[in-house]
């Protein structure tokens, strides 16, 4: 290997392995759990993993050819994870639809019985002749797909007089970028003159540098792609989410009892269901009409009042702490708002009946 070739693996290797650590970033560690950097942290993990697979076999080409098979099956989501990451960040998704769900597990689905029925060892004519081109078509689909969903951006692109914001920018970025890197690898599927199979790698690299030189010199990363930042505040989820999330809280509070816990803070609850303590507050403010401390007292009541009808041998005050709250007189408070009653009275009316 020369040395042009030496710094061309290594341009490449680096790029694929920068995408990993990236993807893992926008999946773990941003602080504001935003569903578009998910989706983004997917995109870069399944690209990462096809342009690595790219650059092993051009620069080895008797490596194993389960190599292939991860490669081509990592492919089959790109176009996927492309459209549900524009497509949730220009509609301001903050919980994945059902319908996502469905789909992502029905492609991870395909890829596991088409592995294990048809590895790529033993049926490499079956794959290079006919799961490469449905893998490529599907991609080329979403992508067609991805187009529509920012349509208003491409036309404000062409427009004169009107100016892109950052984040509009770089959601063009991310686009045209998977569109290059499709293009370099379906032109070398099919052969095509003056194309090379590393050309899909080195596309990538330059744009993840490109997307990491942006991370370096910015401050609020969490929120880079956020085409309008104020739409996560004081906006009601729509009617889907509404059930999703009122389901995963209704089994964290009954299934888990915790709001037993005399010390539960909106963040343990936020993570408890998968969200943004940010998210959670506006969901129970702004579709619930209600704060946190009232949502989750409710539920303590609900409990208190149970106890206090089915067993007498406990004093109102040991209820009190049994259902979560710290103190007498938070709870006397709390059963009084709620209620419109005193525990007593409410204790005492249970029992004349």
């Amino acid at each position: 290997m020369n040395f042009g070739k030496e710094f061309l693996f290594f341009f490449s290797v680096l790029g694929a392995f920068n995408g990993l650590i990236l993807s893992l970033y926008f999946s773990f560690f941003t602080r504001k759990k935003y569903l578009s950097n998910y989706f983004l942290g997917a995109l870069l993990f399944v690209l990462s993993v096809r342009i690595g697979k790219s650059v092993f076999i051009y620069f080895d080409g008797n490596l194993p050819k389960i190599y292939l098979q991860i490669g081509l099956s990592a492919c089959f989501f790109i176009g996927p994870f492309l459209y549900c990451f524009l497509k949730s960040t220009v509609k301001g998704l903050e919980l994945i639809p059902e319908s996502w769900k469905w789909m992502i597990a029905s492609l991870f689905l395909v890829v596991l019985v088409t592995g294990i029925c048809y590895p790529y060892e033993d049926y490499s004519l079956l794959w290079n002749q006919y799961f490469s081109k449905i893998i490529y078509l599907q991609w080329f689909v979403y992508i067609v797909m991805s187009a529509f969903v920012i349509k208003g951006i491409l036309k404000k692109m062409f427009s004169k007089g009107q100016q892109l914001t950052p984040a509009e920018t770089w959601l063009l970025m991310i686009f045209f970028g998977n569109v290059v890197i499709f293009i370099a690898f379906f032109l070398s599927l099919i052969r095509a003159p003056f194309t090379s199979y590393i050309s899909g790698a080195i596309g990538f690299s330059l744009i993840l540098y490109l997307i990491i030189s942006v991370l370096l010199y910015r401050k609020k990363t969490d929120d880079l792609f956020l085409l309008n930042p104020n739409k996560y505040s004081g906006k009601k989820v729509n009617e889907e989410e509404v059930g999703i999330l009122l389901g995963k809280l209704e089994r964290v509070m009954t299934e888990q009892e915790i709001y037993r816990n005399p010390d539960l803070k909106l963040s343990d609850l936020s993570k408890g269901i998968n969200v943004s303590s940010h998210q959670l507050s506006q969901f129970l403010n702004d579709n619930l009409g209600k704060n946190f401390t009232t949502f989750v007292n409710e539920f303590r009541i609900n409990e208190a009042c149970k106890i206090i009808s089915t067993d007498h041998r406990l004093t109102l005050e040991s209820i009190g702490y049994e259902v979560g709250f710290n103190s007498k007189s938070t709870f006397f408070a709390a059963f009084k708002k709620l209620k419109g009653t005193t525990p007593l009275s409410y204790q005492q009316h249970t029992l004349q009946k």
